[in-house]
């Protein structure tokens, strides 16, 4: 077995969802999630398959999005993965609904900072073990950070 290290390209003011479904019908269904819950929001859904013709699916509704989301599927190059690349909305609007397609397993991560996904590789193909989100922690947050951190969710409308 080899692991490898898969740095994703993140779209420019954008966000990606990384996850691991188990039918073709991944593409639709995650489509019409996101255009259901967030209809202004741009984005792109690739998704690999794991047997018949072993494709990566792609769907969307805006052609760079839908790039990027091909681009970093096929990077990854594990079956039964999905990602989605967005702008104009964020994951938090559309994960609860992405949440509930019924063939979806899980998510590894749903971020806009850098993100390498860890790729175990053996004879029979390509599987995800996680994800590496952004940077180590480098610190505890202190008193005024957390006055920082509320006073910021209110400011964007996320708190009262």
């Amino acid at each position: 077995m080899e692991l490898k290290a898969i740095r994703l390209e993140i779209p420019t003011g954008g966000n990606i969802i990384v996850g691991q479904s188990h039918f073709i019908k991944t593409v639709e269904d995650i489509h019409e999630a996101i255009v259901n819950t967030a209809p202004q929001m741009k984005f792109g859904v690739a998704f690999n398959e794991a047997s018949g013709p072993c494709l990566t699916r792609v769907g969307g509704n805006d052609a760079a999005m839908k790039d990027n989301a091909e681009k970093n599927a096929t990077a990854i190059a594990a079956g039964h993965i999905f990602v989605v690349s967005m702008t104009d909305g964020f994951p938090i609007n559309v994960l609860g609904r992405i949440k509930d397609v019924p063939e979806l397993c899980g998510i590894f991560c749903a971020t806009a900072n850098p993100v390498e996904v860890i790729v175990a590789e053996t004879e029979q193909g390509r599987g995800i073990l996680g994800v590496i989100d952004g940077s180590s922690p480098k610190g505890v947050e202190t008193e005024q950070d957390a006055e920082w951190r509320h006073g910021f969710l209110r400011k964007i409308g996320y708190k009262l």
